[in-house]
């Protein structure tokens, strides 16, 4: 697992700018950021480079708690930023926390 541990609180998006199944890109303090919003209303936030060939992961296809790179198809886990299947590689992950509809990241 690549969780970065807490740091700095944030503010990185509001809710309302998120859509389940859609990634978003955003950038804080010069590093890219993809957002994902889950099903269960759950926030996922990890580097925005794919372990591969550094395919934005914000723009993959998401399904469940798994996105996939747009550029080689490879599985990441948004729950532990690793890759799965024979992938190997991770992914920063970032500590969440949602206030009202305000999201903040401990980067």
């Amino acid at each position: 697992m690549a969780f970065v541990e807490a740091g700095r609180k944030v503010f990185v998006a509001n809710r309302n700018e998120l859509a389940v199944g859609l990634g978003k890109k955003v950038e804080i303090e010069g590093r890219e950021l993809a957002l994902f919003m889950q099903e269960d209303g759950s926030v996922r936030i990890l580097d925005n480079k794919c372990p591969h060939k550094g395919g934005p992961l914000s723009e993959g296809i998401v399904s469940g708690n798994y996105v996939y790179c747009p550029l080689h198809d490879w599985k990441i886990c948004m729950k532990t930023g690793s890759a799965q299947g024979g992938d190997q590689g991770n992914v920063a992950c970032f500590t969440v926390e949602v206030e009202g509809d305000d999201i903040y990241v401990f980067i």
